[in-house]
């Protein structure tokens, strides 16, 4: 049956449409005959009672520079919807937890994708904290002498702020790099989070694997190789896309973590695994579909749909 549904997603007139995996879902969603209605997170509201949104009914085509068009801004109950996605980019700050408990109120009547609380309560680089013996050594601390006790244990490292992505603010700092000090002033005065640092893995400058989990099951990966001089190799800072396998320990991280991810509603997740250690599970809004599809052919947004339609027919 063609579903109603809404998503909550950034500003869609820049987006790169040949990059962007919301575009990509909406599309597939489109194809399969299901009606779509777009909004940005300001525009979910709380209403005696009722969540609403104020958007607009989307199409979308596969035309660079006129990708979409919308009709004329209404306001919905977004109880009426069958399905609501959160599609928002980070940082994972006040509001968008906010929205997530919004959207609590609403799942799981309507789907919302993924499911908002275990996305508040999953953020991307603290749920890896619950497979130590899957990830490498770690400290979450905004406490300037342990980070310091940290690189002096562990050497050169990884530092990056708890709730950021696409790379940014991310440094790597060699054991005795007395950096360390200034990256700590420059953090803690931009906020109250801590920070996070991990042992740095010389494995990255073969690339950095993202792997794609549907309902928990894994269904390809893209190998993120930096760019010359840089350690990053998020796409968003100059990483490029490989094709690339899995190999046995991918698919042993994968099971050890895909039954979690489907009894929590986590449908569309990808994983950042760099040599043999996984680093990040990202549940907010994870991309890589399209890069996926088009090395080896596999459509994700389809496989995306699918679990989505399942869960909805046995409701």
């Amino acid at each position: 049956m063609p579903l109603k549904v809404a998503i909550q997603m950034d500003p869609i007139g820049p987006i790169d449409i040949n990059a962007d995996s919301s575009f990509r879902i909406a599309e597939e969603a489109q194809a399969r005959g299901h009606e779509l209605f777009y909004y940005t997170p300001d525009k979910l509201a709380y209403q005696t009672g009722r969540i609403t949104a104020r958007g607009w009914p989307l199409t979308v085509r596969r035309e660079e520079g006129n990708h979409f068009t919308l009709g004329e801004e209404i306001e919905v109950d977004l109880a009426d919807w069958d399905v609501v996605w959160i599609r928002q980019d980070p940082p994972f700050d006040m509001g968008y937890i906010t929205y997530t408990h919004l959207l609590d109120r609403i799942h799981p009547e309507t789907l919302v994708v993924n499911d908002p609380f275990w996305i508040r309560n999953y953020p991307e680089k603290l749920l890896v904290l619950d497979f130590p013996e899957l990830t490498p050594p770690t400290t979450i601390a905004r406490d300037i002498d342990t980070l310091k006790a940290f690189q002096e244990k562990y050497g050169d490292m990884i530092l990056k702020p708890l709730y950021g992505n696409g790379g940014a603010g991310v440094f790597k700092l060699a054991k005795g790099d007395r950096n360390i000090a200034s990256l700590h002033e420059l953090f803690t005065g931009i906020n109250n989070e801590p920070l996070i640092a991990q042992q740095f893995l010389p494995d990255v400058s073969k690339g950095d694997k993202r792997i794609i989990l549907v309902d928990g099951e894994p269904v390809g990966a893209i190998n993120r190789v930096p760019a010359a001089g840089e350690t990053r190799s998020n796409m968003h800072v100059g990483g490029r896309p490989e094709k690339i396998g899995l190999t046995e320990r991918d698919k042993e991280i994968c099971a050890a973590i895909g039954s979690l991810l489907r009894e929590k509603g986590q449908i569309f997740v990808g994983i950042d695994v760099i040599g043999d250690y996984l680093t990040e599970i990202n549940v907010t809004s994870p991309t890589g579909i399209q890069e996926l599809e088009r090395f080896d052919g596999t459509n994700i947004a389809e496989k995306i749909w699918q679990a989505i339609e399942a869960r909805k027919a046995t409701a």
